[in-house]
């Protein structure tokens, strides 16, 4: 019998994923009809393919962008993290409004991100965080 994998592990696991650009890593890591709630900016993604994508997306607008779990809450099956994001804005950020360009400054984002694990994998999860911090920091013009 295969080793059930705790939420806690698999949040940080996704985090890991993250920071290093480990794409498949990150596609095991969530359920094939997985559903991501990314609420800074009022996305739903549906599937663990367009949430690699969307993923992949800030990973090319920050390209060294790094998370650290700083606290993690696990009861049974859900877990809470609270992670900070450090990186920098050295590639294009695609927002519902169009292509922001490199900015070439550096951000620091605290977030909360909350998930559902079934089967050591991410069935459902909810992303938290202000947007208009992290555009204030990149130096991104107001909406």
């Amino acid at each position: 019998m295969a080793e059930t994998i705790g939420a806690e592990k698999v949040a940080r696991r996704i985090v890991e994923a993250q920071s290093a650009a480990d794409w498949a890593g990150m596609r095991e890591s969530f359920a094939p009809d997985s559903v991501l709630e990314e609420y800074g900016t009022q996305r739903r993604i549906e599937g663990s393919d367009a949430i690699v994508a969307a993923l992949q997306g800030w990973k090319k607008a920050f390209p060294d962008v790094k998370g650290t779990v700083d606290k993690a809450v696990a009861a049974g099956n859900t877990v809470s993290i609270e992670v900070t994001w450090k990186g920098t804005h050295t590639g294009p950020l695609e927002t519902a409004n169009g292509s922001l360009p490199a900015s070439g400054k550096a951000f620091t984002l605290v977030t909360a991100w909350t998930m559902d694990v079934q089967n050591g994998k991410v069935k459902d999860s909810r992303h938290y965080f202000d947007l208009a911090t992290l555009l204030q920091q990149i130096g991104a013009p107001p909406a």
